[in-house]
C-alpha cells in the first residue's frame, strides 16, 4: 500500500516562510511524477510546483520566484520551501505522485493546512 504523508503547514504572518515536507512509503519500485498542488476555499485545486517525469520543474505563474520545489530520491520525499508568503497563498497543500507499485497509479496526501495571515 503506497502512502504519502505531508507535514510543515501551519500558521505564518505575511512575508514569512515555511517548508512542507512530502514523504511516500510502502512498496514503490519507481516515481514518475512528484509535486504540490493547493485548494482554496471556493477554488479549484492548482498546480503549485512539480517536478515532471523528464525530471525537470514547473511552476505556478504565481509563486516563481518565492517557491522552490526540491527533492530526496534516496527518502521518496518532496519539499516545498514557501517564502515571501502572501495571504492568497492560504489554502490546503497537497502533495500527488505517480508511483510504480504492482502498477502505476496516482496517489495523493491527506493535505496540510496554510495560512498567511497577520
Amino acid at each position: 500500500q503506497v502512502q504519502l504523508v505531508e507535514s510543515g503547514g501551519g500558521l505564518v504572518q505575511p512575508g514569512g516562510s515555511l517548508r512542507l515536507s512530502c514523504a511516500a512509503s510502502g512498496s514503490i519500485f519507481s516515481i514518475n511524477t512528484m509535486g504540490w498542488y493547493r485548494q482554496a476555499p471556493g477554488k479549484q485545486r492548482e498546480l503549485v510546483a512539480t517536478f515532471t517525469s523528464g525530471g525537470s520543474t514547473d511552476y505556478a505563474d504565481s509563486v516563481k520566484g518565492r517557491f522552490t520545489i526540491s527533492r530526496d530520491n534516496a527518502k521518496n520525499t518532496v519539499y516545498l520551501q514557501m517564502n515571501s508568503l502572501k495571504p492568497e497563498d492560504t489554502a490546503v497543500y497537497y502533495c500527488r505522485a505517480n508511483i510504480f507499485s504492482s502498477y502505476w497509479g496516482r496517489y495523493w496526501g491527506q493535505g496540510t493546512q496554510v495560512t498567511v495571515s497577520s
